[in-house]
């Protein structure tokens, strides 16, 4: 379970859905857009916040169990992912919800750990092919 309120000075304290990496996310409401900042050892992504809230609404639209599939941005997601739904034309913000170029991808890896933090969703835990969904 994350520790942390959010905030850059006491973030969102996470682990990638097998466990096997840790990292930190804040809001950054002063960001145009709002961002949610994912630090991940040297290397910091940005996605715009709105992910939280449509990530969660296209959850519970879809009504069931969805793979996660994180990739970099540089790789195609598979289809009928999270991480697809994450850099789809047809999503709310109409392509990729990531705001760094170059480093827009891995929204499967680092986002369903959050919103099973804030209580939003369930997010399985194997070495492997994990999935989410909608509490």
């Amino acid at each position: 379970m994350a520790t942390g309120t959010g905030t850059k000075t006491d973030p969102w304290q996470l682990t990638t859905p097998p466990g096997t990496s840790a990292y930190s996310m804040w809001r950054d409401d002063a960001a145009d857009p709002p961002a949610i900042v994912c630090q991940v050892g040297g290397t910091q992504l940005k996605y715009d916040a709105r992910a939280i809230e449509d990530l969660h609404a296209m959850l519970k639209a879809h009504g069931d169990w969805l793979p996660l599939g994180g990739a970099d941005e540089q790789k195609p997601a598979a289809p009928g992912t999270v991480e697809a739904w994450g850099r789809a034309e047809d999503n709310p913000v109409g392509g990729w919800y990531g705001l760094k170029k170059g480093l827009r991808g891995r929204f499967g890896v680092y986002m369903p750990p959050l919103l099973e933090a804030l209580g939003l969703a369930e997010v399985t835990h194997e070495a492997k092919n994990n999935r989410m969904r909608a509490i």
